[in-house]
């Protein structure tokens, strides 16, 4: 989620801004003058809470009964791997 927010309001508040880039993964646009001049986002990968993995799990199409019969015939017909000749 992006927020944006003054570059005042970043001064005034800094280390919640912060805090909440860190432990919540949220992004802000920093505006001067009503136009955006820079981010601040997390430097890692996102991280998502338990509630946004249930909400994905919930939109997420259900797979389909086809899909899986493909998949286990893919799985079940699959040639050997090779042993390695680099294997001790």
């Amino acid at each position: 989620m992006e927020t944006r927010i003054s570059a005042t309001e970043v001064a005034r508040k800094l280390s919640d801004i912060i805090n909440r880039v860190v432990y919540r993964g949220e992004e802000f646009i920093v505006e001067r003058g009503g136009e955006p001049v820079c981010k601040i986002s997390p430097v890692g990968p996102r991280r998502y809470t338990k509630a946004e993995l249930v909400e994905f799990f919930k939109t997420t199409p259900k797979i389909d009964d086809e899909y899986l019969d493909i998949l286990e015939d893919i799985t079940r017909n699959q040639q050997p791997v090779p042993e390695s000749p680099w294997s001790r």
